[in-house]
Parts: structure tokens; C-alpha cells; sequence
């Protein structure tokens, strides 16, 4: 039951609990979390919202390879991704606070997780059947 939790779920909540938590109206997501000197002599700066990308871009690796599994919990897997995913679209549709590009990448990523983990188990459901003896 908990291999078919959609990952992106994760970065839904993590969105939400950061967002709510910035009610000050200073743009939480221009936070530096890291900053690399490289070898060029410029620094490397990563801000929350990269990194909330880089996160949501992991999940969907996860999820991708979670996807080339067969059975009942892949099915409901795919079921709750898409439930997952309309939950990013209406929240970018109607919430102000995710009403921005970060959130925008974020609900396309969790599309591309719909997609992807459909289209990797019909191409593995095809490659199961067969016909004669």
C-alpha cells in the first residue's frame, strides 16, 4: 500500500507548508540555501525555489522507475498520481500563493509523471502478452 503513495505528493506538501509559512510577504523562495565557488572564480547560488525544483525533478525519477512495476499497486499508483496532479492544477488555478513559475514547473512535473507512468505500463503490458502456444 505504500509503494503506490504518489511521490509527488511529497512535493505538494512541501510547497504548501513553505508557502503558508511565508505569510510575511517577503519571496521565501529567493532564500539562498547553498552557495558553491567554482573554478571560474564566479559563486554558484542555489535559492529554495531551485531547489524545490531539484526536488520535484528527483520524485519524478522515483516515480518514473516505481512505474515500470506491474499489479494492482501500479494501477492505483497511476489512479492517485492523477489525482495528485489535478490537485497541482486547481492549486495553481486558484491559490494565489501558487500562482508562480516554481509551482507552474512543479504541476508539469507531476503531468509528466501521469504520462510517463501510464505510457511505461502499457509499453511493459504489451511486451507481457502473448499469442499462440
Amino acid at each position: 500500500m505504500l509503494r503506490s503513495i504518489p511521490l509527488m505528493l511529497l512535493a505538494l506538501i512541501a510547497y504548501n507548508i513553505i508557502a503558508l509559512g511565508n505569510e510575511g510577504g517577503v519571496d521565501v523562495w529567493q532564500t539562498e540555501v547553498m552557495a558553491i565557488p567554482m573554478l571560474s572564480g564566479v559563486t554558484w547560488r542555489m535559492v529554495l525555489g531551485d531547489a524545490m525544483i531539484l526536488f520535484g525533478l528527483i520524485l519524478l525519477f522515483i516515480e518514473i522507475v516505481k512505474s515500470t512495476g506491474v499489479g494492482s499497486a501500479a494501477i492505483l499508483d497511476h489512479a492517485l498520481s492523477t489525482f495528485v496532479f489535478i490537485a497541482f492544477l486547481v492549486e495553481f488555478l486558484l491559490v494565489p500563493s501558487a500562482a508562480n513559475t516554481i509551482f507552474f514547473t512543479l504541476t508539469l512535473i507531476s503531468l509528466i509523471d501521469v504520462i510517463a507512468g501510464f505510457a511505461v505500463s502499457i509499453k511493459g503490458a504489451t511486451r507481457d502478452v502473448s499469442f499462440g502456444r
